[in-house]
């Protein structure tokens, strides 16, 4: 059995093992949705992985905090994965201020 482990350049990194699926980008806007409205405290990667409104392979959504976590979105430690960006306010502004078409 291969271990996992936190390295400088990647959030997990499994030894020896090969990536076979790479996520769809919904299932990535439904990992990003589901830990943004849980921001207020860390989850464990089992609870999160159970929590999700639809299962997801364990290699796909490590794949997905491994993306969330190099772009700054997720901070990952020894009390779980949590939520940390927030919108710019002038983004949030401007789609608000948007028409839609």
């Amino acid at each position: 059995m291969s271990q996992l482990k936190v390295t400088k350049t990647e959030l997990l990194e499994n030894e020896g093992a090969k990536i076979l699926r790479y996520p769809n980008l919904n299932t990535v806007l439904m990992v990003e949705d589901f830990l943004e409205s849980h921001r207020d405290m860390p989850i464990k990667f089992s609870e999160l992985r159970s929590k999700l409104p639809k299962q997801i392979m364990h290699q796909t959504l490590k794949v997905i905090l491994e993306y969330l976590w190099k772009s700054g979105k997720i901070i990952y430690g020894p009390r779980g994965i949590q939520w940390i960006y927030s919108t710019p306010k002038h983004l949030k502004k401007m789609i608000d201020d948007s028409l839609e078409v």
